[in-house]
C-alpha cells in the first residue's frame, strides 16, 4: 500500500474533505425523521455539534446559548476568561489589532497568570444556566484544573494538545498518567488530538470517553506549516473509526470519535460523519455567530505560545445568530448556515436513519466534485466559489 516517493521510500495516499463525495442511497428518508443524537458515557445529546475551546468562539455566555440549543461548547480553562476578571476590553483589543501584530499581542495578553478562582467562577456561571459544562486544558494542568472544574460542577472534561499519545516520554517534567486520570476524575474525559489507528486504540485502552481527531486542519491552525505534521481529515477519521470498531468488538465499549477541525460548510460536516465521526467539533463556523466573543475574529489555541505559535488570528466576519448557523433559516448560499438541516437532509438522501447508519454511506474519490459544472459560480465568485 502506498506510492514510491524515492528509492526505498513509500508514502501512503491520504484524503481530505474536498477529495471525496457521498453517494445517494437506494432508499431515501424524510430529513425530519432521521435521528442525529449521539451519546457519551450513556448521556445523550440531541445534536452532535461541539464548539471548539477557542477564546474567540466560546465564552461562558456562548456556552450557555449553545447548551440551550442542544449542543456543547467547550470553555478553554487556559484562555483569557480564566486570566482576566473583565475580559471585554481584552477581546476588543485583539479584534482591533493589525494582522501583523495580532500574534505578538495575543502572546503578551496570555502571559497574565491563570486564576484558579476564575476557573470556578466561569464553570459555575454555565452550570447555573442548567446546561452541560464542558471545559478543556492541556495535559500538564489536567489534574489540577480538572479537580477545580469538577468541584465547580463541570460535566465533561477535555485534555487537549497538538499531538496526544498515551506513551509520552520526558525527563524534564512529570508525565500525566492518562489511565489513572480517567479513572480518578469521575466524569467523562475526552482526549485529543490524534490521527492514527494505533494511537486511537491506545487512548481507548486508557479509558477515555471519546477521542478528538484532527491535527492541523482548523482554519486558525498553522501546525501543518510550522511543524509539517498532519493527516488529511478523511483518512484520519476513517483510520480512527477502524480503531473504534475494533475496540468495540473486543471490549463491547463504544468510544465516540469526534472530528475536530477542517469543516467550514454543511457538506464538510456530512462527509465527516459518513467517514465515521459520531460528533464534530467546529471553530470558524461558530466564530461567525453574533453571540461569539471574538467579534468576527478567532484564533487558534496555540497562537499565544511563547516560543513557537502554531495558530493565527483570522477574520471570519459575523453572519448570523448561533441558532441560524445551527438550524437556519440559512441566509447565505455557501453552506455555512443551517448545519443541522444540511446533516439531516444528507442523511435522508443517502438512506440513513441515524448516525451509525450514516457511517456506512458509500464514498467515492471525486476531487472535482465541488467545481464540476460551476463555471458561472467561479467567474462571479458566488455560491461555493466565493
Amino acid at each position: 500500500m502506498g506510492e514510491w516517493i524515492g528509492i526505498g521510500r513509500k508514502a501512503r495516499r491520504a484524503y481530505g474533505f474536498d477529495e471525496i463525495a457521498l453517494v445517494p442511497g437506494t432508499v431515501t428518508f424524510n430529513p425530519d425523521e432521521v435521528d442525529i443524537a449521539w451519546e457519551i458515557d450513556g448521556r445523550k445529546f440531541q445534536i452532535p455539534f461541539l464548539a471548539s475551546a477557542m477564546d474567540g468562539v466560546v465564552d461562558p455566555e456562548f456556552a450557555v446559548t449553545m447548551g440551550a440549543l442542544g449542543g456543547l461548547a467547550v470553555l478553554n480553562l487556559e484562555g483569557i476568561y480564566t486570566r482576566y476578571d473583565d475580559y471585554s476590553s481584552i477581546l476588543q483589543e485583539i479584534s482591533k489589532s493589525t494582522p501583523e501584530k495580532a500574534t505578538e499581542l495575543v502572546q503578551k495578553l496570555y502571559t497574565q497568570p491563570i486564576k484558579e478562582k476564575l476557573i470556578s467562577k466561569r464553570v459555575e456561571r454555565i452550570k447555573k444556566a442548567k446546561v452541560p459544562v464542558v471545559a478543556s486544558t492541556i495535559p500538564q494542568h489536567a489534574e489540577k484544573f480538572g479537580a477545580i472544574a469538577k468541584e465547580a460542577g463541570c460535566d465533561i472534561f477535555i485534555v487537549q494538545s497538538t499531538v496526544t499519545t498515551v506513551r509520552h516520554i520526558s525527563t524534564a517534567y512529570k508525565i500525566m498518567d492518562l489511565k489513572k486520570f480517567c479513572s480518578k476524575i469521575k466524569m467523562p474525559v475526552i482526549v485529543g488530538n490524534s490521527v492514527t489507528y494505533d494511537v486511537a486504540l491506545e487512548l481507548m485502552g486508557a479509558g477515555v470517553s471519546a477521542i478528538l481527531v484532527g491535527i492541523g486542519p482548523g482554519s486558525a491552525c498553522t501546525t501543518r506549516g510550522v511543524l509539517g505534521l498532519g493527516v488529511p481529515q478523511v483518512t484520519a477519521i476513517c483510520d480512527s473509526m477502524a480503531a473504534r470498531d475494533f475496540y468495540f468488538k473486543r471490549t463491547k465499549r463504544y468510544v465516540p470519535i469526534i472530528a475536530d477541525g477542517g469543516m467550514s460548510t454543511g457538506g464538510d460536516v456530512c462527509k465527516a460523519f459518513a467517514c465515521g465521526s459520531d460528533a464534530v467539533m467546529i471553530g470558524s463556523a461558530f466564530a461567525r455567530a453574533k453571540e461569539a466573543p471574538g467579534q468576527g475574529f478567532h484564533w487558534g489555541m496555540a497562537t499565544p505560545h511563547a516560543n513557537l505559535p502554531r495558530g493565527t488570528r483570522i477574520r471570519v466576519g459575523t453572519t448570523g445568530t448561533l441558532s441560524e448557523i445551527l438550524f437556519g433559516p440559512a441566509r447565505l448560499d455557501d453552506g455555512t448556515q443551517n448545519l443541522v438541516g444540511a446533516l439531516k437532509t444528507c442523511m435522508g438522501n443517502v438512506g440513513a436513519r441515524n448516525i451509525r447508519e450514516f457511517q456506512l454511506t458509500d464514498i467515492i474519490i471525486a476531487p472535482a466534485i465541488k467545481t464540476e459544472g460551476k463555471l458561472f459560480q467561479a467567474a462571479q465568485k458566488v455560491g461555493m466559489m466565493k
